[in-house]
C-alpha cells in the first residue's frame, strides 16, 4: 500500500467511531403540582420570572437591580470564570487539528584537528591546515504533526470542554439570580428598618406628650411622682431604641452599596428618605415543578457537569486503544548562504506512526475507573440538586403562606390596641384611671405595631425568598 493510501485511510478513520459512553439528559420524575399550591393568592400557571421584581413596583428598586446587574464584582469575576472555560473550550478543540512549527537557524562551529585523521594517497596524513576545520550551517524548515482522532478521545475532551463552558454559563446565571436576591431583600429590609425607626418616633412623641401631660398633673396635685417616673422611663427607653434602628438603616444601606460596586456614601441621598415596603402582587405566579428543572441554575448546572463527566469516561477509554500520527519534516539546509535557497538544499520526510500502550501496570484502566465513579458522582449529585431545588421552593411557600396569616394577625391587634390606648388616655386626662393602664396600653401598642412592620417586612422579602428558590432573575439567550 503507498503511504498516499496508508493517509487516506486513516483520515477516513478519524471519524469512524467514538468510545465511552454516549450522553443521554438524565429523566427525573417532577411532581404535578406544588403541595403548597393550593393557599390563597398562588398562581400555578407558567410563569415568566425573568424580572421577578418589577412586580413590586418600585422604581428605586429597579434601579439598583439593573445597576447591580451592570457593576456587581462577583458577576464581573464569573463573567471572567466563562472566558476562561471557553478559552479552554479553544485549547482542547485544538488538538483535533495538525501542529505546524517553523524555526530558522544559523550556527557556527569549529571541528579539532587533533580529532580528525586521514591517510592521504600516499599514505601519510593531513596537517591541520589542510582540514577545513570551520564551517557555517544555515537551516530553515517547517515539522508538522497530526494525531488523528480515530478513537475519538480528542472529541470526548471538546464535549467535556463544551460542557464545562455551559457550566459556567450557569454559574454565573446562579451568581445574577442570588444577587438580584439579595439586593432585593436589603433594600426591602431597609424600608422595614425606617418604618420601624419612624413607629419609635411616633411612639416617643405621644410618650412625650403624656409625660408633660403627667408632669402639669403632678403640679396641680392630681398625678403622684411615680406616674411621672414611669412615664419618664417610658420615654427614654424608646428614645434608647432609635440610635440602633438608624445604625440598622446606615448598614444596609452600606450592604447595597457593596451589591453595585460603589464605594461608602453612594447611595445615602437615594435611599435615606423613608418609602414604603414595596408592596406585594395580589398574585403569586409560581409556575409548576416541571418548569423549576428548566429554570434553576443550579440544576442546569448539575446536569452540564453530569454531560461533562460522562465525556471524560470516554476520553479515558479512548487511552485503551492505539494512536496514529502523521508527523512531517520539510526545510533547507545548507553549509553556505549563497546556495542555502538552493534546490539541492531541500530536505524533507513524511510518514504515519502507530503507537499503542503494551504495559502500563493497569494505569489506563484505573483512570477509566476514576472517571466512571466521577460520573456516578455527578449523577448523584444532579438528583440531590433536584430534589433541593423542589424542597426550597415548597419550604419557601409555606413562609410566604404562613406570614401572610401573622400579617392579618397583627393588623386585626393592632387595632384593637390603639383602640385601647385611645380610651386609656381618655380616661387618664379626666383622672379616671392610673397611669399604669396608658403605661400598658402604649407598650401595646408599640409592640404590634412594631411587630406588624417586622411582619410586613418580611412578607415582602420571603416572596423574593420564593423567586430564587424558583431560579428567577435571568432570561435565556
Amino acid at each position: 500500500m503507498t503511504a498516499r493510501a496508508v493517509t487516506l485511510a486513516l483520515l477516513l478513520g478519524a471519524a469512524s467511531c467514538t468510545v465511552g459512553p454516549d450522553y443521554r439528559p438524565p429523566t427525573v420524575a417532577a411532581p404535578a403540582d406544588w403541595l403548597e399550591a393550593w393557599n390563597y393568592g398562588i398562581d400555578t400557571t407558567p410563569a415568566d420570572l425573568s424580572r421577578w421584581w418589577n412586580q413590586f413596583k418600585d422604581p428605586l428598586l429597579n434601579s439598583l437591580i439593573e445597576r447591580a446587574a451592570q457593576s456587581n464584582l462577583d458577576l464581573a469575576v464569573a463573567q471572567a470564570r466563562i472566558r476562561e472555560a471557553r478559552g479552554a473550550l479553544g485549547a482542547s478543540d485544538a488538538d483535533l487539528w495538525p501542529t505546524v512549527d517553523g524555526a530558522i537557524a544559523f550556527s557556527r562551529s569549529r571541528t579539532s584537528a587533533n580529532s580528525i585523521s586521514s591517510s592521504s594517497s600516499q599514505g601519510g596524513s593531513f596537517s591541520s591546515n589542510q582540514l577545513d576545520l570551520e564551517r557555517n550551517l544555515f537551516k530553515t524548515g517547517f515539522d508538522a504533526a497530526w494525531e488523528l482522532d480515530i478513537f475519538g478521545g480528542a472529541r470526548r475532551r471538546v464535549e467535556a470542554a463544551q460542557a464545562m463552558v455551559d457550566v459556567a454559563v450557569e454559574e454565573r446565571r446562579g451568581v445574577l439570580v442570588t444577587l438580584l436576591g439579595e439586593v432585593a431583600r436589603n433594600y426591602i429590609e431597609l424600608r422595614g428598618w425606617q418604618r420601624r425607626l419612624a413607629i419609635a418616633q411616633d411612639n416617643l412623641t405621644a410618650q412625650r406628650d403624656i409625660l408633660a401631660l403627667t408632669k402639669v398633673r403632678f403640679g396641680a396635685g392630681l398625678a403622684s411622682d411615680l406616674e411621672v417616673a414611669l412615664a419618664e422611663g417610658q420615654a427614654h427607653t424608646t428614645a434608647a431604641q432609635i440610635p440602633g434602628l438608624e445604625g440598622a438603616i446606615k448598614q444596609l444601606v452600606y450592604r447595597l452599596e457593596v451589591l453595585i460596586a460603589g464605594q461608602p456614601g453612594l447611595l445615602w441621598h437615594e435611599l435615606a428618605a423613608p418609602l414604603a415596603i414595596p408592596a406585594l402582587p395580589p398574585q403569586t405566579q409560581v409556575g409548576l415543578p416541571a418548569e423549576l428543572l428548566r429554570r434553576r441554575p443550579d440544576i442546569r448546572r448539575a446536569e452540564r457537569q453530569l454531560a461533562a463527566a460522562t465525556a471524560q469516561v470516554g476520553a479515558a477509554t479512548a487511552d485503551l486503544y492505539p494512536k496514529f500520527s502523521l508527523t512531517g519534516v520539510f526545510g533547507l539546509q545548507s553549509l553556505s548562504a549563497s546556495d542555502w535557497f538552493a534546490g539541492r538544499s531541500r530536505y524533507w520526510s513524511i510518514g504515519p506512526t502507530i503507537t499503542w500502550p503494551v504495559f502500563d501496570a493497569g494505569k489506563i484502566r484505573a483512570n477509566i475507573e476514576i472517571r466512571s465513579a466521577q460520573q456516578e458522582q455527578a449523577l448523584r449529585l444532579y438528583e440531590k440538586s433536584v430534589l433541593n431545588g423542589l424542597a426550597e421552593v415548597e419550604s419557601a411557600l409555606v413562609s410566604y403562606v404562613m406570614e401572610q396569616g401573622r400579617y392579618r394577625a397583627l393588623l386585626e391587634a393592632l387595632s384593637g390596641n390603639q383602640r385601647a390606648l385611645g380610651v386609656a388616655e381618655d380616661l387618664y386626662r379626666q383622672g379616671l384611671v392610673a397611669y399604669l393602664n396608658v403605661l400598658d396600653a402604649q407598650r401595646s401598642v408599640y409592640a404590634t405595631a412594631n411587630d406588624l412592620a417586622q411582619s410586613e417586612t418580611n412578607l415582602a422579602v420571603n416572596l423574593v425568598g420564593l423567586y430564587k428558590a424558583l431560579g428567577g432573575g435571568w432570561r435565556s439567550e
